[in-house]
């Protein structure tokens, strides 16, 4: 159908298509590649004034180092700066955070979604209103007990905090995704003699697979990405990447700070980059499965 209509489209039409695909390609991209490229430089070359080509050629960055390509920024952050500690803490809340607000959300989400009683709807209604409230303005909320309970600044009370600003997210999601599968499928499974529970993990659950890995990498996003919760309850030894990457600038800039914060960057952003693609075909799936009826 789609290599029918490309046919029928004219020339012309056909290449302007091609062409603004292309343009919008390269300038989606060309931040990164330019941030990738001018990591490997050093500071003079990548924030140059005299003239951009410093940082194509590395011009200053041969003369510093003998090369035009220089890991200095790559050592800075992840051995003198210790940006090693923050990936590790990063993994530890992301996949903490994912894996606590899937479990609440599928259950969650699945029991409102089949309960039909009214007060399912207030509670999704309380969900999204606490989820519509600045991260800052919760956060702010939970200082005070954490240090008179003498748990700020660790991993747990950060995750813990995460979980309560993810959780009516996954919950709305999961329960559009349940709202989809027809009631048929899970009563006929417990006609079939199947529990409530067994056929929700043996029925449901492989049916909106695709729904589940959408909300898990949203979920695993939220807390990858998040600066303002990990910032305000995380110590400095356990700063997660890019509350550690803001550090790095600090008040005062100092002669080569500024590229363990840029070799960080991209450090931080290849991941991404690898996630998106691999779970992109379960992504599609996920996003256009919730507007699907039965």
């Amino acid at each position: 159908m789609s290599e029918s209509l490309a046919q029928k489209r004219p020339l012309a039409l056909q290449t302007l298509i091609t062409m603004l695909i292309v343009l919008w390609v390269v300038v989606a991209a060309f931040p990164f590649i330019w941030t990738v490229w001018g990591s490997f430089k050093v500071e003079v070359d990548f924030f140059s004034r005299e003239s951009w080509w410093n940082a194509i050629f590395g011009t200053n960055t041969l003369k510093q180092t003998g090369s035009t390509f220089t890991g200095a920024g790559y050592y800075g952050a992840w051995v003198t700066r210790e940006f090693w500690r923050a990936v590790g803490n990063t993994a530890i809340v992301t996949v903490s955070v994912t894996v606590i607000s899937l479990t609440l959300g599928t259950l969650g989400g699945y029991a409102l979604a089949r309960s039909g009683q009214r007060y399912a709807f207030w509670i999704l209604i309380a969900a999204l209103v606490f989820r519509a409230m600045p991260h800052i303005t919760l956060v702010s909320g939970y200082l005070l007990p954490f240090f008179q309970l003498n748990i700020w600044g660790v991993l747990p009370t950060s995750i813990i905090v995460l979980v309560a600003i993810n959780q009516p997210f996954t919950l709305w999601m999961l329960h559009s995704f349940f709202l989809s599968i027809p009631k048929d499928l899970d009563e006929s499974a417990m006609v079939d003699g199947c529990t409530r529970f067994r056929a929700f993990r043996m029925v449901i659950i492989p049916v909106m697979w695709p729904g589940v890995v959408t909300t898990g990498l949203f979920s695993f996003l939220l807390a990858y990405n998040d600066f303002a919760t990990t910032s305000m309850l995380l110590s400095a030894d356990n700063q997660t990447m890019v509350p550690k990457i803001a550090s790095f600038l600090g008040s005062v800039q100092e002669q080569g700070k500024v590229m363990f914060a840029v070799a960080a960057v991209v450090s931080a952003t290849v991941p991404l980059f690898i996630l998106v693609l691999f779970f992109q075909r379960q992504i599609v799936s996920g996003l256009t499965a919730g507007a699907v009826k039965g």
